[in-house]
């Protein structure tokens, strides 16, 4: 049972919207990316959720806060006796791993993050949280390749690594013979959702003013920011898709509070982020 579900991350999403606004640089083209890649990752393995038979609560996208420190956990499934942290990874092609480090294999090879890096500090952290909480249930960790494109050479057996054709049978082994989850998961799970932090100084945004970014209402299907209106309608003059004017809107207004949540958003601030496209009366209603 999803009891958290994933939103997309807000480094993801600022990013999406300043490729629409702007020329990235070739290495924020490529960040983005691998942000992407990661996300649709973590989407496949969450439809993947399905084959978990098991009485569990699963929480996607968790970022808690422990002794001054963040740490993150793709997803957490909460079976009755046991936590399963679970570091999603979306690698594509060859890689091998040598002396605990992790490379791609066609040549020029070079280093890439080893996730069980990052997966061993998340379960230590969450084992002290635990404690802290009073909770004393056994913890298993595993990173979870999702891409079928993906092959690793060399890896020891004994490392927490699921492969992308082991995953289903991976899932369905999550079933515990007899037990069943009680209110004390429920009020565990729940305090790990207020702990959740989506404001966490997790990551460096990239340098952007207002004054550089392309003002209009983008399409929400091609990006186009050509569109004309008849009614209450937005028709896009590349895919000829249609929307309502207060989808649109409530899109842009959604687009500018990310971007600039220090800005108050009001009828001239919309009016001018939409680049004048839209009557102001026709903002003022929808923001009232």
């Amino acid at each position: 049972m999803i009891y958290k579900a994933r939103t997309i991350p807000r480094e993801l999403e600022v990013y999406q919207l300043l490729n629409s606004r702007k020329n990235l640089l070739d290495y924020e083209r490529k960040h983005l990316y691998a942000l992407q890649k990661g996300y649709e990752g973590e989407l496949l393995f969450d439809s993947m959720t399905s084959f978990i038979k098991a009485d569990c609560l699963i929480l996607n996208d968790l970022l808690l806060p422990h002794n001054k420190n963040t740490f993150q956990i793709d997803s957490l499934i909460i079976a009755p006796d046991t936590l399963y942290i679970i570091e999603v990874e979306n690698f594509e092609g060859d890689y091998f791993y040598e002396q605990d480090r992790l490379y791609t294999k066609i040549p020029p090879q070079s280093e890439v993050t080893n996730p069980l890096i990052q997966l061993n500090r998340s379960e230590s952290l969450l084992r002290q949280l635990l404690q802290q909480l009073g909770n004393s249930m056994t913890i298993q960790s595993y990173v979870v390749f999702v891409n079928p494109e993906f092959t690793l050479y060399q890896a020891p057996i004994n490392k927490q690594i699921v492969y992308p054709g082991q995953v289903n049978r991976f899932l369905k082994n999550i079933r515990p013979i007899s037990l069943k989850l009680d209110n004390s998961h429920y009020v565990f799970a729940d305090k790990l959702k207020s702990l959740h932090n989506p404001n966490a100084p997790f990551y460096l945004p990239p340098s952007y003013q207002y004054e550089e970014l392309q003002k209009g209402i983008p399409c929400s299907y091609c990006d186009s920011l050509e569109f004309t209106t008849k009614g209450p309608y937005c028709y896009c003059l590349v895919c000829s898709k249609k929307e309502t004017m207060e989808k649109r809107i409530l899109r842009i207004v959604h687009h500018f509070n990310v971007l600039f949540p220090e800005i108050k958003i009001t009828t001239n601030a919309i009016y001018d982020w939409g680049c004048g496209k839209l009557a102001k009366r026709v903002i003022r209603r929808v923001l009232q």
